[in-house]
C-alpha cells in the first residue's frame, strides 16, 4: 500500500555502477527528497515540496551530518559572550539577581554555546533501500553512524529519520540531526524553538537574544528541553515553507522518571543553526558531556526524529507537533477530578477570612489604618516585614458576590487605605505612581522587590489596576477616582513622543534603568482603565498610541519583557496579558487591528504552554506517595517565565494558570482547538497539586502540593484566575446566553480579569452573580458551577457545567436557607443530565 504513495528511487545498487552518480529519492505526493553521490558521499542535491499545485524547490540542501566528540567531559566553565559591538559583557547579571545566576552561568558554558568537543562533518558513503525506506551508513576514526529514512505514511509532510552511532573509541558523543537545507538570513520569515525565542532576524548582543528571547541568536546556541515547551525547532522561509525538526516522543527528559525530580536532566539539544552557524533547524543527542553521551568502544546509542516540511506557517506546523507527534488534546482523556473547581474557591473564602491561614495583618501608617498579607519572600530592604495585596477585582468580587460581611468589614477598608498610601503623592517626576509593591511595616514604607526604582508599568499595575477594580464595584469613591486620574496623568507624562515607556527610572536621579531593553510590557493598558472608568478622550488617544508602539515593535518582531524583578524582567506572564490587554483595546474601538494583535500574541503565548512528555498512567511515587504520571504532568501547565534562565529552569511550570479564561475567549474567537485544550489542560485535574484543607494549589510544579506556604495573597490570584475560567466556560457553552461583564486584569501574573461589579444575562434575564457556600452540594467532582440573582423577575440560577468528557448524571442538594429567597415549587434534590463539556441552566422561581 505504502508504494501507492511513497516513491523510492534507488539507482546505485550492487549492479550500478556507482560511478555512475545516479540519483536515491524519497517522495510522495507533498514532499521530495533527492540525494546523488559525490567525491564526498550522498549529498542531498533537492528538497521540494508542493504548494497550490506546484514543487517549490528550497535554498541549499545539503543532507550533511555531524558528530561531536570529546576524549573528556566538556569544561563547565563560562565562557566570554559579547554585546550588539562585539565587546565582552562583564559582571552580568549583577550579583543581586542571585535566583538566576546559576542559569545564566549553564546557558555560557560551551556545550550550550556549542563550541564543546571536536566536530566532524561529512557524508554518508552507502545507499540501500529496505522496504520503503532508505538506509544511509557513515563513519570516520571515532565512530560509524546508520540513518534508515522514510515518509510517514500518516502524515505525509514529514519525513521520519531514525539514526544509530556505534563508538569505535571511548569518549563523549554527540549526534546531530543533519541538515537538510540552510537559510540566509534575508531568506528568514520566521523562526524559534517554542518555550525560547521567535523572530526575523539575527541578533548578536547576546544579552538581548541569549537572555531576553529577542531575535534569534546569532551564534549556534543549544538549549536545554527543560524549557522547551513543544520540541519542534523550526524556520519559515520566505517562500512560504516551514521546516521543523520534531523529536521523537522519548527522546526528552521526564522531569519526573521513577521517584524524584528529574526536571534538568539534559538529555535533547535545540538549536536553530547546525554547528556551522548556518540557519537550519537542529537537535542534538545525547548532548555532550551530559545523559548518556559517555561511550565505550562497540556502544551505541539511538536518536529518532522527524523532519516536517509543509507549505505552511509557523503555527501549522508546531500545532502538528504538538497535537499530532505529542498527542496533546488526548491527555484530556486521562485526567480525573477529585474535586471541583467550584469547591476549591468555596475552601479558599475560608483560608482567605481567617485571620491565621491568610497571614492578614493591619498596620498604622500616618495615621491611616493599612492591611494587608504577611509576605515572607525576598524583598529590597526587607527584615521580613513585607506585606502585599495581590488581586483586589477577586477581592472585591468575592466579598460581593458572597455577601461576605467579614471581607466587607475587616478586608476591604483598609486594603483601600493600603492603595491610598501606595501611591506617590509628593510634588515632582513620581508623583501619581506607585511607591511599591510592598510595604515594609518596620520602617513604615513601600518599597519595589528587588531595588530602588520605579517602573511605569508598576504604575500601571499598583495604581491603576487595583483603584480600577476597586471603583467598578465603589463608582463613588472620590479619593479613590482621585488616585486614579493622578496615576493616568503621570503615565501620560512619561509617555515618549511614540508611544513607548522606559523600563525603569531610578529613585534619587530619576535617570533611566535597564536601558539596555526597551519595555516590550502592555504599560498602554492603564490608560485604557483610565478612559473607561473616567471616559475621558486623551486616555483612549493615548493607550492607542501606546498600543500601537506596542504592535509595531514587540508583537510584530516577537519581541516581549517581563515584569519579575528577580529574574530581571525576563519574558513572562505579562506576554499573556498583553493580549488580553489588545483584546480589551479592541472592544472599546471595534479597530481590527487590536484584534489581529491579540490573536497573534496570544498564539505566541502558547508556546510558554508545556506539551511534552506524552502523559501516560505509569505509577511514580511523590514525596512517599504513588501518583500516575498524569497527575503531575507538566503538559498543559505554563511557566512563570521559560527560556534560557527564568525560574522554570529550576522549578518547572506554575499552577497559577491565569491565561486559562483568555484562551477559552480566545477559542470562542477564532475556532483554534488548541486554545481550548490548553485551557482545559490547565485548569482541570490538577488535584495532586493542591493543598487539601485549604484548596489552595502550590505556585511551582516542583512544590507539588505544599499549598500557598509564605505567599498566601497567592489564594486570590487563584479565587480571581478560576473564576474567569469558570465564566468565560459558561460564556462559551452557552453560546453567549450566559454572560457577565469584565472587569479589569489582575496585576503582573496574567490576563484573568474580575467580575461581580455589574449585573449580566442569563438566557436572557439581567442577573446578578452569587455563590454561597451549602447553597448547592453535588457529590460528582466534575460539576462546577456558579449562580446569579435576579431580584426584578424573582429568578434563581444555577449554571452548571460538566467538566469532564463523560456525560454527566448527577443530584444536587440544595439548601435555600443560604440565600434570602422562598422558593417556588423547588426541590432540595435536583437530578441533572449535562452533556460532555455541557452547561446546563437551572432556573428556580422564588416569591
Amino acid at each position: 500500500m505504502i508504494r501507492k504513495y511513497v516513491t523510492i528511487i534507488l539507482c546505485c545498487l550492487p549492479g550500478f555502477s556507482a560511478m555512475a552518480q545516479r540519483p536515491v529519492a524519497l517522495q510522495n505526493g507533498h514532499v521530495r527528497l533527492q540525494w546523488e553521490q559525490t567525491k564526498d558521499g550522498y549529498a542531498l542535491k533537492t528538497l521540494a515540496v508542493k504548494k497550490d499545485g506546484a514543487w517549490k524547490t528550497l535554498p541549499r540542501p545539503g543532507g550533511e551530518y555531524t558528530l561531536l566528540y570529546a576524549a573528556s567531559a566538556p569544561d563547565k566553565k563560562p565562557q566570554p559572550v559579547y554585546d550588539g559591538n562585539g565587546k565582552v559583557i562583564h559582571d552580568f547579571p549583577e550579583e543581586k539577581y542571585r535566583y538566576i545566576q546559576s542559569a545564566w552561568n549553564q546557558l555560557t558554558q560551551s556545550v550550550q554555546l556549542n563550541t564543546a568537543g571536536e566536530a566532524f562533518h561529512f557524508r554518508p558513503s552507502t545507499a540501500a533501500a529496505a522496504g520503503d525506506s532508505i538506509v544511509f551508513k557513515a563513519g570516520n576514526a571515532v565512530a560509524e553512524i546508520t540513518s534508515v529514512w522514510r515518509i510517514d505514511p500518516a502524515f505525509p509532510s514529514d519525513v521520519q529519520v531514525k539514526m544509530t552511532l556505534r563508538a569505535k573509541t571511548d569518549g563523549y558523543f554527540s549526534m546531530a540531526s543533519p541538515t537538510l537545507v540552510s537559510f540566509r538570513e534575508n531568506e528568514l520569515e520566521w523562526a524559534g524553538i517554542p518555550g525560547y525565542y521567535q523572530g526575523r532576524y539575527l541578533e548578536k548582543d547576546f544579552i538581548k537574544a541569549g537572555m531576553y528571547l529577542q531575535g534569534i541568536p546569532a551564534i549556534p546556541l543549544v538549549v536545554r528541553e527543560r524549557t522547551a515547551t513543544t520540541l519542534s525547532p523550526f524556520i519559515s522561509s520566505r517562500n512560504q515553507v516551514t521546516i521543523a525538526v520534531i523529536p521523537d516522543p522519548g527522546t526528552g527528559r521526564d522531569p519526573w522518571e521513577t521517584d524524584k525530580k528529574t526536571h534538568s536532566t539534559w538529555k535533547l539539544g535545540l538549536s536553530l543553526m547546525n554547528r556551522k552557524a548556518e540557519l537550519s533547524p537542529t537537535i542534538y543527542h545525547p548532548v555532550l558531556g551530559e545523559d548518556k553521551s559517555r561511550m565505550k568502544n562497540g556502544e551505541t546509542v539511538e536518536m529518532a526524529f522527524r523532519y516536517s516540511v509543509q507549505p505552511a506557517d509557523w503555527y501549522a506546523v508546531y500545532q502538528h507537533a504538538a497535537n499530532d507527534i505529542y498527542r496533546f488534546p488526548d491527555f484530556l482523556s486521562l485526567k480525573s477530578t477529585k474535586r471541583s473547581l467550584t469547591n476549591r474557591i468555596l475552601d479558599m473564602h475560608r483560608y482567605v477570612t481567617g485571620d491565621s491561614t491568610s497571614m492578614w495583618r493591619t498596620e498604622d501608617m500616618e495615621g491611616l489604618e493599612i492591611g494587608a498579607q504577611a509576605y515572607l519572600g525576598g524583598v529590597y530592604l526587607s527584615e521580613k516585614d513585607a506585606m502585599k495585596n495581590s488581586d483586589y477585582g477577586a477581592m472585591w468580587m468575592l466579598a460581593n458576590i458572597m455577601n461576605d460581611n467579614v471581607l466587607r468589614n475587616t478586608r476591604l477598608p483598609y486594603a483601600r487605605n493600603f492603595k491610598l498610601k501606595q501611591q506617590n503623592t509628593a510634588p515632582g517626576f513620581f508623583n501619581g505612581s506607585a511607591a511599591g509593591q510592598y510595604y515594609l511595616y518596620k520602617s513604615k514604607r513601600f518599597t519595589e522587590e528587588w531595588g530602588p526604582y520605579v517602573e511605569p508599568i508598576g504604575l500601571t499595575y499598583y495604581v491603576l489596576m487595583d483603584a480600577g477594580n476597586i471603583l467598578l464595584f465603589q463608582p463613588e469613591d472620590a479619593v479613590m477616582k482621585k488616585e486614579l486620574a493622578a496615576a493616568a496623568d503621570r503615565l501620560l507624562a512619561w509617555m515618549g513622543k511614540d508611544g513607548q515607556w522606559q523600563v525603569a527610572y531610578d529613585h534619587l536621579s530619576t535617570k533611566p534603568l535597564f536601558t539596555e531593553v526597551q519595555d516590550f510590557r502592555p504599560t498602554f493598558y492603564g490608560l485604557v482603565i483610565a478612559y473607561r472608568i473616567l471616559k475621558q478622550q486623551k486616555y483612549l488617544d493615548a493607550a492607542k498610541k501606546g498600543a500601537d508602539w506596542y504592535i509595531k515593535n514587540a508583537v510584530e518582531e516577537a519581541r516581549f519583557l517581563g515584569v519579575c524583578g528577580d529574574a530581571r524582567f525576563v519574558p513572562d506572564f505579562a506576554t499573556g496579558q498583553s493580549a488580553q490587554a489588545l483584546m480589551d483595546l479592541y472592544d472599546i474601538t471595534g479597530d481590527k487591528k487590536y484584534k489581529d494583535a491579540a490573536i497573534k500574541t496570544a498564539r505566541f503565548y502558547t508556546t510558554s504552554v508545556y506539551t511534552h512528555p506524552i502523559p501516560s498512567n505509569a505509577v511514580k511515587t511523590v514525596n512517599g506517595v504513588q501518583r500516575q504520571d498524569w497527575e503531575i504532568s507538566q503538559v498543559g501547565l505554563g511557566f512563570e517565565h521559560g527560556g534560557t534562565i527564568g525560574s522554570a529552569n529550576p522549578s518547572g511550570p506554575i499552577l497559577l494558570a491565569s491565561h486559562a479564561g483568555m484562551f477559552v475567549r480566545m477559542f470562542a474567537l477564532t475556532k483554534d482547538s488548541l486554545f481550548l485544550n490548553m485551557a482545559r489542560a490547565a485548569a482541570l485535574g490538577r488535584d495532586a497539586f493542591v493543598d487539601a484543607p485549604t484548596g489552595v494549589a502550590s505556585y511551582y510544579w516542583t512544590n507539588m502540593n505544599k499549598g500557598a506556604g509564605p505567599y498566601p495573597h497567592h489564594a486570590w490570584w487563584q479565587i480571581g484566575w478560576i473564576t474567569d475560567y469558570l465564566l468565560a466556560e459558561a460564556e462559551l457553552r452557552s453560546g453567549g446566553n450566559v454572560k457577565f461583564p469584565r472587569g479589569f486584569i489582575t496585576p503582573k501574573v496574567g490576563p484573568h480579569e474580575s467580575y461581580g461589579f455589574a449585573p449580566g444575562v442569563v438566557n436572557g434575564t439581567k442577573a446578578s452573580l452569587l455563590l454561597r457556600e451549602g447553597l448547592l452540594q453535588c457529590d460528582n467532582p466534575y460539576l462546577d458551577y456558579y449562580c446569579a440573582v435576579s431580584q426584578e423577575e424573582n429568578k434563581l440560577f444555577f449554571i452548571l457545567l460538566n467538566n469532564d468528557d463523560e456525560p454527566m448524571r448527577a443530584t444536587l442538594r440544595t439548601d435555600y436557607s443560604k440565600v434570602p429567597v422562598t422558593p417556588e415549587k423547588a426541590g432540595n434534590n435536583i437530578p441533572v443530565e449535562i452533556a460532555p463539556y455541557g452547561i446546563k441552566v437551572i432556573t428556580v422561581k422564588f416569591r
